[in-house]
């Protein structure tokens, strides 16, 4: 029982933690700095937009992670992929444009991802509320039970932030493979022989939500073990 207890925890972490792991190893793998490239990540998103006429949308540094802001419709880059000149830099850039593209078209899956999103702060809110009760319900009631059933229940709210990331997984592929991969090539802005590098970024890039979803679900073994 014990062997299966130990097999069960070890398939549920690797789960949680694989996309994350792969995803980080596939974007350092090809972090090397490249100074054959024409530009940094940062210039390249600039030239890309101004390529397509998306010269209101901004490009900036950020510590938070490399996004495409809709609210501000600004191109987050994180620090190294904003200043470096490597493969994982400028395809994680161009990667980035193809939501600002998407959203400047008004992209029909890309506003409904965008609704979506829109409504897991209060998912989660929601979630953490029902997780912050588990240790006043077993007060109240002194039932392992109600606390096993309430922190089940925060984890299937948790849960709805990877359902949604899954579900919108389509639009992170067009990012990547309708949009950012023929620009990559077509401009000819990497080698021939960065093509299957660039794929490899484009799509972990692609699952980098869906990675960091599923992390949040350890949220619920950290109540647990409280």
């Amino acid at each position: 029982m014990v062997v299966l207890g130990a097999l069960v925890l070890v398939v549920v972490f690797g789960v949680v933690f694989g996309p994350q792991l792969w995803v980080k190893h596939v974007m350092k793998k090809h972090a090397v700095d490249r100074p054959d490239l024409p530009g940094t990540g940062g210039e390249l998103a600039r030239h890309l937009l101004d390529e397509v006429r998306l010269g209101h949308v901004g490009v900036m540094a950020t510590d938070g992670g490399d996004h495409y802001d809709p609210g501000e419709r600004v191109v987050h880059l994180s620090h190294d992929n904003f200043n470096g000149r490597s493969v994982t830099a400028v395809v994680v850039a161009a990667h980035e444009v193809g939501h600002a593209v998407q959203h400047a078209q008004e992209d029909p899956s890309f506003m409904r991802r965008l609704a979506m999103i829109g409504n897991l702060a209060w998912v989660e809110r929601v979630a953490m509320g029902v997780l912050v009760l588990a240790p006043f319900v077993f007060a109240l009631f002194h039932s392992p039970a109600l606390v096993v059933i309430n922190l089940l229940a925060g984890l299937a709210i948790l849960g709805i932030g990877v359902v949604v990331h899954v579900l919108t997984l389509p639009v992170e592929f067009d990012a990547s493979f309708g949009k950012a991969l023929p620009v990559l090539e077509h401009g000819r802005y990497l080698q021939e022989r960065d093509i299957p590098a660039a794929r490899s970024v484009l799509r972990a890039a692609a699952y980098t939500y869906v990675a960091a979803a599923l992390v949040t679900l350890l949220n619920i073994f950290r109540w647990l073990r409280r």
